[in-house]
Order: C-alpha cells, then sequence, then structure tokens
C-alpha cells in the first residue's frame, strides 16, 4: 500500500488544535477529568480524551439514540458524553465491575443532571449482555473494558443491534502495538484476534480511525 500522504502527525500542538475546533469539554467531562486524575491516579489513563468525549455525543446526536449499552465504564466520563445525546426518554446502560471508581461516576452524573437517564449494572459484562432482551434494540454500543473479552462483547451485542445500529470500540491500535511483531503480550493479541474478527465481519460496515488510541466504528447492515 502506497504511504499515507494525507497523514497528519498528531502533536501536541495539533491535538491542542482539533481539540479546540471541536465542541469544548464541558463543566461535566473537566470535573470527572479532575476527580479521576487525583482519586483514580494509577488508572486515570483509562480515561476518554475531550476529542473523543465530543466524538461519542455527537455520534449520539447523528445515531439518534433511544438504547445505548457501554461495556467499560471506569469513572463515567464516556457515559455522560453518551447519556448527553439520548434523544428525549433515552436510556444507557453501563456495564462495570467496579464499585470505586463508578462511584465516582455516579456523583458526577446526578451533579451534572444525567443520572436518571443512565442505569448502571455492577456485574461481570456478559452476564448483563445475556440478560438483556435478545431482540434487536440497541442503538450505539460503546466497548471499553478488558482487552482479553473484547470479541465476547462484541458477538453478544452485534446481535442485538438494530439495523443501521453502531458499535464502537476503542483502543483498537493499543498505542501502536498491533503493528509490532515484536509484541506478542495477551492483551495485544487479543486485540488483534478482535480487529481481524471485525474485518471480516459481513454483518457490520466498518471503518478504523486513528482517534485518541485508534478507535474502530461498526454499523450494522
Amino acid at each position: 500500500m502506497a504511504q499515507p500522504t494525507r497523514a497528519v502527525e498528531v502533536t501536541a500542538e495539533v491535538y491542542e488544535y482539533l481539540v479546540a475546533h471541536g465542541t469544548p469539554p464541558d463543566a461535566t467531562y473537566e470535573a470527572i477529568r479532575a476527580d479521576t486524575e487525583t482519586l483514580a491516579a494509577t488508572a486515570a489513563g483509562m480515561q476518554i480524551g475531550p476529542d473523543q468525549y465530543a466524538f461519542l455525543r455527537v455520534l449520539t446526536e447523528i445515531v439518534g439514540v433511544n438504547l445505548a449499552v457501554e461495556v467499560g465504564t471506569f469513572t463515567g466520563t464516556s457515559a455522560a458524553a453518551v447519556a448527553s445525546g439520548l434523544l428525549p426518554g433515552g436510556r444507557l446502560i453501563c456495564c462495570d465491575i467496579s464499585e470505586e471508581w463508578t462511584s465516582i461516576a455516579r456523583r458526577h452524573w446526578e451533579a451534572a443532571g444525567l443520572a436518571d437517564r443512565i442505569e448502571l449494572r455492577l456485574a461481570p459484562a456478559l452476564e448483563t449482555l445475556a440478560a438483556l432482551p435478545a431482540e434487536e434494540q440497541i442503538d450505539l454500543a460503546f466497548v471499553d473494558a478488558d482487552k482479553g473479552g473484547y470479541l465476547d462483547y462484541y458477538e453478544a451485542l452485534v446481535p442485538r443491534l438494530r439495523t443501521g445500529g453502531v458499535l464502537v470500540a476503542d483502543n483498537v491500535l493499543w498505542s501502536g502495538r498491533v503493528v509490532d511483531p515484536s509484541v506478542d503480550d495477551d492483551d495485544t493479541e487479543a486485540i488483534r484476534q478482535f480487529n481481524a474478527h471485525v474485518a471480516a465481519d459481513e454483518r457490520v460496515s466498518k471503518v478504523m480511525l486513528a482517534v485518541g488510541d485508534g478507535i474502530t466504528i461498526c454499523r450494522k447492515r
């Protein structure tokens, strides 16, 4: 394949520029970010950036979402983005297993007036997904959890997406390790397997983008 002549190196200056020229981070994002850096400092890198926050909200608004499902909630930034973009009466089901991190999320959802749109289920995500109705009803799904579970989450969610529904998976470039043949740890291999599986799946149209740590967007046919 030819060299990507249109690719732009995302320097710190370019990143600041692109964030500044999108929907700016709101007070909810900034409050969660500040608490995450203070209270969850050892894991703060798991929080999505302001570009992804704006992306998720805009995508939710574009799709027209009555029901969204999130796998991997952490301190609640991505959930706040999705919940803010739901249609009137829409709801978001969040799957996580950490009471510690999601307690931060709950507090900020309440302060932002989003708590009535979000249902947090603290249980293994596959159990929560298996308990959802089998019919196609999910409008939007966001997966940002343990990498070894990505394939299973994907296969639990895709049959439940409505036609035209969208699934977004985060960290699909895994800091570039997916293309480094010298890297073969379990998480990297799991992401490679997930990416190959999605690329071959004829049930969805898909695109991988170099946003954040890499995102894949799938639209159910």
